[in-house]
Protein backbone atom coordinates (compact mmCIF):
# COMPACT_ATOMS: atom_id res chain seq x y z
CA UNK A 1 0.00 0.00 0.00
CA UNK A 2 1.50 2.94 -1.00
CA UNK A 3 2.19 5.96 0.89
CA UNK A 4 -0.74 9.04 0.78
CA UNK A 5 0.27 12.56 0.96
CA UNK A 6 -1.69 15.02 3.10
CA UNK A 7 -3.43 16.24 0.73
CA UNK A 8 -4.98 12.83 -0.61
CA UNK A 9 -8.52 12.32 0.46
CA UNK A 10 -9.21 7.95 0.28
CA UNK A 11 -11.05 6.34 2.81
CA UNK A 12 -7.94 5.84 4.67
CA UNK A 13 -4.91 6.76 4.85
CA UNK A 14 -1.00 5.21 5.85
CA UNK A 15 1.55 7.90 6.72
CA UNK A 16 4.92 7.28 8.32
CA UNK A 17 5.28 10.76 9.51
CA UNK A 18 8.33 12.60 8.25
CA UNK A 19 9.71 13.84 11.07
CA UNK A 20 11.11 10.41 11.97
CA UNK A 21 14.42 8.89 10.44
CA UNK A 22 13.83 5.43 8.36
CA UNK A 23 14.20 1.96 9.80
CA UNK A 24 17.85 0.73 11.18
CA UNK A 25 19.21 -2.14 8.92
CA UNK A 26 19.14 -5.30 10.41
CA UNK A 27 22.30 -6.68 12.71
CA UNK A 28 23.41 -10.14 13.37
CA UNK A 29 22.68 -11.92 15.98
CA UNK A 30 25.76 -12.22 18.67
CA UNK A 31 28.06 -14.99 17.51
CA UNK A 32 28.36 -16.09 20.82
CA UNK A 33 24.26 -17.18 20.95
CA UNK A 34 24.56 -19.37 17.90
CA UNK A 35 21.88 -21.71 19.67
CA UNK A 36 19.28 -17.72 18.65
CA UNK A 37 19.60 -18.38 15.34
CA UNK A 38 16.51 -17.83 13.40
CA UNK A 39 15.42 -17.21 9.83
CA UNK A 40 16.40 -14.17 7.61
CA UNK A 41 12.94 -13.33 7.94
CA UNK A 42 12.61 -13.11 11.19
CA UNK A 43 15.98 -11.60 12.19
CA UNK A 44 14.89 -8.78 9.75
CA UNK A 45 11.80 -8.12 11.37
CA UNK A 46 13.00 -8.14 14.87
CA UNK A 47 15.72 -5.92 14.15
CA UNK A 48 13.30 -3.51 12.48
CA UNK A 49 11.39 -2.96 15.54
CA UNK A 50 11.57 -0.72 17.92
CA UNK A 51 10.99 -2.70 20.44
CA UNK A 52 12.23 -6.66 21.64
CA UNK A 53 10.85 -9.19 19.48
CA UNK A 54 10.76 -12.77 19.65
CA UNK A 55 14.17 -13.03 17.90
CA UNK A 56 15.65 -9.67 18.68
CA UNK A 57 19.32 -9.38 18.65
CA UNK A 58 19.80 -6.82 20.85
CA UNK A 59 17.89 -9.05 23.67
CA UNK A 60 20.36 -11.26 23.61
CA UNK A 61 22.93 -8.78 23.63
CA UNK A 62 21.37 -7.17 26.62
CA UNK A 63 21.28 -10.75 28.76
CA UNK A 64 24.73 -12.01 27.60
CA UNK A 65 25.07 -12.07 31.49
CA UNK A 66 22.59 -14.42 31.92
CA UNK A 67 24.48 -17.00 30.02
CA UNK A 68 27.15 -18.75 31.02
CA UNK A 69 29.72 -19.64 27.98
CA UNK A 70 28.96 -23.32 27.88
CA UNK A 71 25.00 -22.07 27.77
CA UNK A 72 25.50 -19.47 25.19
CA UNK A 73 27.64 -22.57 23.10
CA UNK A 74 25.22 -24.78 23.30
CA UNK A 75 22.42 -25.72 20.67
CA UNK A 76 18.77 -24.71 21.00
CA UNK A 77 16.38 -27.49 20.65
CA UNK A 78 13.69 -25.38 19.44
CA UNK A 79 9.61 -25.95 19.57
CA UNK A 80 7.51 -26.01 22.45
CA UNK A 81 10.61 -26.31 24.74
CA UNK A 82 12.47 -22.87 23.69
CA UNK A 83 10.76 -21.16 26.64
CA UNK A 84 11.76 -23.89 29.20
CA UNK A 85 15.40 -24.00 27.63
CA UNK A 86 15.98 -20.31 28.19
CA UNK A 87 15.16 -20.36 31.62
CA UNK A 88 17.17 -23.78 32.43
CA UNK A 89 20.32 -21.80 30.43
CA UNK A 90 19.51 -18.74 32.49
CA UNK A 91 19.05 -19.95 36.06
CA UNK A 92 22.87 -20.71 37.33
CA UNK A 93 23.57 -16.82 36.45
CA UNK A 94 20.29 -15.97 38.17
CA UNK A 95 21.74 -18.03 40.97
CA UNK A 96 25.01 -16.73 41.12
CA UNK A 97 23.98 -12.95 41.04
CA UNK A 98 21.64 -13.52 43.86
CA UNK A 99 24.08 -15.17 45.70
CA UNK A 100 26.42 -11.88 45.30
CA UNK A 101 23.32 -9.84 46.17
CA UNK A 102 22.60 -11.85 49.28
CA UNK A 103 26.64 -11.78 50.44
CA UNK A 104 26.43 -8.13 49.95
CA UNK A 105 23.61 -7.37 52.37
CA UNK A 106 25.07 -9.52 54.56
CA UNK A 107 27.75 -7.72 54.85
CA UNK A 108 25.95 -4.73 55.23
CA UNK A 109 26.98 -2.87 52.07
CA UNK A 110 23.16 -3.68 50.52
CA UNK A 111 22.40 -4.89 47.13
CA UNK A 112 24.52 -2.30 44.50
CA UNK A 113 24.12 0.93 43.33
CA UNK A 114 20.46 1.32 44.64
CA UNK A 115 20.43 -1.36 46.89
CA UNK A 116 18.28 -1.30 50.24
CA UNK A 117 21.95 -0.89 52.35
CA UNK A 118 22.47 -1.53 55.90
CA UNK A 119 21.36 -5.04 55.76
CA UNK A 120 17.95 -4.24 54.29
CA UNK A 121 15.72 -5.51 51.62
CA UNK A 122 15.61 -4.17 48.58
CA UNK A 123 13.04 -2.11 46.60
CA UNK A 124 10.66 -2.41 43.28
CA UNK A 125 9.93 0.56 41.35
CA UNK A 126 7.34 0.00 38.41
CA UNK A 127 8.40 2.30 36.24
CA UNK A 128 6.23 3.44 32.97
CA UNK A 129 8.50 4.37 30.13
CA UNK A 130 5.16 5.70 27.88
CA UNK A 131 4.35 4.08 23.99
CA UNK A 132 7.87 4.03 22.79
CA UNK A 133 9.34 7.47 22.32
CA UNK A 134 12.18 8.20 24.53
CA UNK A 135 11.42 11.35 25.15
CA UNK A 136 8.30 10.91 26.58
CA UNK A 137 10.00 9.44 29.51
CA UNK A 138 9.27 11.70 32.82
CA UNK A 139 12.61 12.67 34.78
CA UNK A 140 11.94 10.18 37.85
CA UNK A 141 11.75 7.32 35.70
CA UNK A 142 14.96 8.50 33.71
CA UNK A 143 16.23 7.85 37.61
CA UNK A 144 15.08 5.27 38.53
CA UNK A 145 16.43 3.12 35.30
CA UNK A 146 19.69 5.25 36.26
CA UNK A 147 20.32 3.75 39.56
CA UNK A 148 18.87 0.24 39.07
CA UNK A 149 20.70 -3.11 39.87
CA UNK A 150 18.35 -4.93 37.70
CA UNK A 151 15.73 -4.50 35.25
CA UNK A 152 12.98 -6.55 34.06
CA UNK A 153 11.50 -5.45 31.45
CA UNK A 154 8.35 -6.48 28.85
CA UNK A 155 8.48 -6.59 25.24
CA UNK A 156 7.01 -2.98 24.50
CA UNK A 157 9.76 -0.87 25.94
CA UNK A 158 11.61 0.33 23.40
CA UNK A 159 15.13 0.32 22.40
CA UNK A 160 15.90 3.53 23.07
CA UNK A 161 14.57 3.57 26.43
CA UNK A 162 16.93 0.47 27.37
CA UNK A 163 19.81 2.33 26.01
CA UNK A 164 19.42 4.93 28.97
CA UNK A 165 20.24 1.61 31.71
CA UNK A 166 23.95 1.70 33.11
CA UNK A 167 26.46 -0.65 31.97
CA UNK A 168 26.26 -2.43 34.88
CA UNK A 169 23.06 -2.86 35.59
CA UNK A 170 21.29 -6.45 34.73
CA UNK A 171 18.38 -6.75 31.98
CA UNK A 172 16.45 -9.21 31.79
CA UNK A 173 13.48 -9.66 29.40
CA UNK A 174 10.29 -10.74 31.12
CA UNK A 175 7.80 -10.14 27.81
CA UNK A 176 5.07 -11.77 26.31
CA UNK A 177 3.72 -12.06 23.08
CA UNK A 178 1.25 -13.86 20.90
CA UNK A 179 2.66 -17.68 21.28
CA UNK A 180 5.17 -16.85 23.71
CA UNK A 181 5.61 -15.84 27.17
CA UNK A 182 9.36 -15.36 28.34
CA UNK A 183 8.28 -15.75 31.99
CA UNK A 184 4.09 -16.63 33.66
CA UNK A 185 2.85 -13.72 35.51
CA UNK A 186 3.80 -15.54 38.34
CA UNK A 187 7.39 -16.20 37.59
CA UNK A 188 7.78 -12.46 37.30
CA UNK A 189 6.49 -12.27 40.72
CA UNK A 190 8.68 -14.26 42.06
CA UNK A 191 11.58 -12.86 40.31
CA UNK A 192 10.80 -9.50 41.87
CA UNK A 193 10.50 -10.73 45.26
CA UNK A 194 13.60 -13.03 44.91
CA UNK A 195 15.89 -9.98 43.92
CA UNK A 196 14.27 -7.66 46.53
CA UNK A 197 14.48 -9.73 49.52
CA UNK A 198 18.09 -10.14 48.71
CA UNK A 199 18.72 -6.42 48.80
CA UNK A 200 18.49 -5.23 45.14
CA UNK A 201 17.20 -1.91 43.72
CA UNK A 202 14.73 -3.71 40.95
CA UNK A 203 12.79 -2.14 38.42
CA UNK A 204 10.08 -3.59 36.68
CA UNK A 205 9.90 -1.35 33.58
CA UNK A 206 6.61 -1.56 31.20
CA UNK A 207 5.14 0.24 28.37
CA UNK A 208 3.28 2.90 28.35
CA UNK A 209 1.65 3.16 32.13
CA UNK A 210 2.25 0.07 34.60
CA UNK A 211 -1.99 0.92 35.81
CA UNK A 212 -3.39 0.76 32.83
CA UNK A 213 -3.64 -2.89 31.18
CA UNK A 214 0.04 -3.52 32.09
CA UNK A 215 -0.79 -5.95 35.29
CA UNK A 216 1.22 -3.21 37.40
CA UNK A 217 -1.68 -3.97 39.72
CA UNK A 218 -1.20 -7.51 40.25
CA UNK A 219 2.74 -7.40 41.20
CA UNK A 220 2.39 -4.19 43.15
CA UNK A 221 -0.23 -6.15 45.62
CA UNK A 222 1.75 -9.35 45.16
CA UNK A 223 5.40 -7.52 46.61
CA UNK A 224 3.15 -5.30 49.38
CA UNK A 225 1.86 -8.61 50.78
CA UNK A 226 5.33 -10.21 51.20
CA UNK A 227 6.45 -6.79 52.58
CA UNK A 228 8.16 -5.31 49.62
CA UNK A 229 8.46 -1.68 49.55
CA UNK A 230 7.02 -0.55 45.74
CA UNK A 231 6.86 2.61 44.43
CA UNK A 232 5.16 3.19 40.97
CA UNK A 233 6.14 6.22 38.65
CA UNK A 234 3.58 6.35 36.14
CA UNK A 235 4.35 6.54 32.59
CA UNK A 236 2.05 8.34 29.30
CA UNK A 237 -0.28 6.06 28.39
CA UNK A 238 -0.13 5.05 24.34
CA UNK A 239 -3.98 6.75 24.24
CA UNK A 240 -2.43 10.01 25.32
CA UNK A 241 0.86 9.54 23.97
CA UNK A 242 -0.40 8.52 20.28
CA UNK A 243 -3.61 10.93 20.16
CA UNK A 244 -0.73 14.05 21.05
CA UNK A 245 1.21 12.79 18.28
CA UNK A 246 -2.13 12.47 15.50
CA UNK A 247 -3.23 15.79 17.05
CA UNK A 248 -6.34 14.18 18.04
CA UNK A 249 -8.05 15.26 21.46
CA UNK A 250 -9.54 12.61 23.05
CA UNK A 251 -12.18 14.27 24.59
CA UNK A 252 -13.22 17.87 23.13
CA UNK A 253 -16.21 20.43 23.80
CA UNK A 254 -19.29 19.94 21.91
CA UNK A 255 -17.84 16.70 20.24
CA UNK A 256 -16.69 14.22 22.77
CA UNK A 257 -17.41 14.31 26.72
CA UNK A 258 -15.47 11.48 28.06
CA UNK A 259 -12.84 8.76 26.87
CA UNK A 260 -13.19 4.88 27.83
CA UNK A 261 -10.23 2.48 27.44
CA UNK A 262 -11.08 -0.80 26.58
CA UNK A 263 -9.03 -4.07 26.26
CA UNK A 264 -9.14 -6.36 22.88
CA UNK A 265 -7.69 -9.27 24.67
CA UNK A 266 -10.51 -12.16 25.01
CA UNK A 267 -9.91 -13.35 28.54
CA UNK A 268 -9.66 -16.99 26.65
CA UNK A 269 -7.53 -15.92 24.03
CA UNK A 270 -9.73 -16.04 21.44
CA UNK A 271 -10.56 -13.88 18.67
CA UNK A 272 -13.98 -12.54 20.16
CA UNK A 273 -12.97 -9.56 22.23
CA UNK A 274 -14.44 -8.88 25.47
CA UNK A 275 -17.83 -8.28 26.21
CA UNK A 276 -18.62 -4.77 24.58
CA UNK A 277 -21.63 -3.33 26.67
CA UNK A 278 -23.84 -0.71 25.04
CA UNK A 279 -22.45 2.65 26.77
CA UNK A 280 -18.91 1.38 24.91
CA UNK A 281 -21.08 2.69 21.43
CA UNK A 282 -21.72 6.02 22.62
CA UNK A 283 -21.19 8.20 19.86
CA UNK A 284 -20.65 11.23 22.21
CA UNK A 285 -17.65 9.70 23.48
CA UNK A 286 -14.17 8.19 22.46
CA UNK A 287 -13.26 4.26 22.73
CA UNK A 288 -9.80 3.79 23.05
CA UNK A 289 -8.78 0.18 22.12
CA UNK A 290 -5.12 -1.33 23.59
CA UNK A 291 -4.12 -4.77 22.20
CA UNK A 292 -6.77 -5.21 19.76
CA UNK A 293 -5.36 -5.91 16.05
CA UNK A 294 -6.69 -9.45 16.26
CA UNK A 295 -10.36 -9.05 17.53
CA UNK A 296 -10.82 -5.94 15.61
CA UNK A 297 -12.85 -7.87 13.09
CA UNK A 298 -15.06 -8.68 15.89
CA UNK A 299 -15.33 -5.57 17.82
CA UNK A 300 -15.97 -3.60 14.63
CA UNK A 301 -19.46 -4.53 13.88
CA UNK A 302 -20.35 -4.83 17.46
CA UNK A 303 -20.06 -1.76 18.29
CA UNK A 304 -22.15 -1.05 14.96
CA UNK A 305 -24.70 -3.29 15.78
CA UNK A 306 -24.64 -1.46 19.29
CA UNK A 307 -25.48 1.56 17.85
CA UNK A 308 -22.42 3.17 16.93
CA UNK A 309 -22.77 5.03 13.63
CA UNK A 310 -20.78 3.05 10.45
CA UNK A 311 -19.04 6.33 9.34
CA UNK A 312 -17.58 6.47 12.65
CA UNK A 313 -14.01 7.93 12.15
CA UNK A 314 -11.51 5.58 13.52
CA UNK A 315 -7.93 5.36 13.35
CA UNK A 316 -5.25 2.34 13.90
CA UNK A 317 -2.09 3.02 14.69
CA UNK A 318 1.52 0.45 14.67
CA UNK A 319 4.07 1.65 17.12
CA UNK A 320 3.04 4.86 17.71
CA UNK A 321 5.52 7.67 18.42
CA UNK A 322 8.66 5.52 17.19
CA UNK A 323 10.46 6.03 13.98
CA UNK A 324 8.49 2.98 12.81
CA UNK A 325 4.83 4.37 13.27
CA UNK A 326 2.18 3.51 10.64
CA UNK A 327 -1.15 5.11 10.67
CA UNK A 328 -4.75 3.91 9.31
CA UNK A 329 -7.32 6.41 8.90
CA UNK A 330 -10.72 4.98 7.93
CA UNK A 331 -14.82 5.22 8.82
CA UNK A 332 -15.19 2.15 11.66
CA UNK A 333 -17.09 0.20 8.82
CA UNK A 334 -14.04 0.15 6.20
CA UNK A 335 -11.38 -0.23 9.31
CA UNK A 336 -11.17 -3.43 9.34
CA UNK A 337 -10.53 -3.87 5.51
CA UNK A 338 -8.18 -1.33 5.53
CA UNK A 339 -6.13 -2.28 8.28
CA UNK A 340 -6.04 -5.71 6.26
CA UNK A 341 -4.66 -4.39 3.23
CA UNK A 342 -1.96 -2.40 5.31
CA UNK A 343 -0.80 -5.69 7.10
CA UNK A 344 -0.44 -3.67 10.61
CA UNK A 345 1.10 -5.46 13.14
CA UNK A 346 1.14 -5.47 17.50
CA UNK A 347 1.31 -3.11 18.95
CA UNK A 348 -1.22 -1.06 17.68
CA UNK A 349 -3.39 1.20 19.22
CA UNK A 350 -6.97 1.91 17.95
CA UNK A 351 -9.26 5.30 18.15
CA UNK A 352 -12.63 5.59 17.72
CA UNK A 353 -14.87 8.73 17.99
CA UNK A 354 -15.92 11.99 16.16
CA UNK A 355 -12.65 13.49 17.54
CA UNK A 356 -10.23 11.26 14.83
CA UNK A 357 -12.04 13.95 12.81
CA UNK A 358 -10.08 16.72 14.16
CA UNK A 359 -6.26 15.15 13.37
CA UNK A 360 -4.91 17.26 10.88
CA UNK A 361 -3.92 13.82 8.91
CA UNK A 362 -8.07 12.86 8.69
CA UNK A 363 -7.85 12.44 4.88
CA UNK A 364 -11.45 14.64 4.85
CA UNK A 365 -10.13 17.31 6.43
CA UNK A 366 -7.49 18.94 3.78
CA UNK A 367 -10.45 18.63 1.81
CA UNK A 368 -12.23 20.80 3.97
CA UNK A 369 -9.27 23.14 4.66
CA UNK A 370 -9.74 23.74 0.91
CA UNK A 371 -12.73 24.38 0.35
CA UNK A 372 -12.76 26.84 3.35
CA UNK A 373 -9.51 29.00 1.90
CA UNK A 374 -11.41 29.08 -1.78
CA UNK A 375 -14.43 30.24 0.08
CA UNK A 376 -14.57 34.23 0.75
CA UNK A 377 -13.83 35.11 4.64
CA UNK A 378 -17.48 36.09 6.07
CA UNK A 379 -16.53 39.27 8.79
CA UNK A 380 -19.57 40.01 11.15
CA UNK A 381 -19.85 43.85 11.83
CA UNK A 382 -22.03 45.17 14.95
CA UNK A 383 -23.97 48.42 13.75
Amino acid sequence: MALASPSSSPSSLLRNPGRFSPSPSPSPLPPSLPFLARSRRARILSSSSPFTEVASPKRYERESWAYSAAAAASPRRGGAGYRDDEIALQLPELKKLLEALRAARSGGGGGGAGGGGGGGPGRVALVGTGPGDPELLTIKAVRAIEGADLILYDRLVSNDVLDLVRADARLLYVGKTAGYHSRTQEEIHELLLSFAEAGANVVRLKGGDPLVFGRGGEEMDFLQQQGINVEVIPGITSASGIAAELGIPLTHRGVANSVRFLTGHSRNGGTDPLYVAENAADPDSTLVVYMGLSTLPALAPKLINHGLPPDTPAVAVERGTTPQQRTVFANLEDLVNEVRSAELVSPTLIIIGKVVALSPFWPQSSKHEESQTAQPCATQTQG
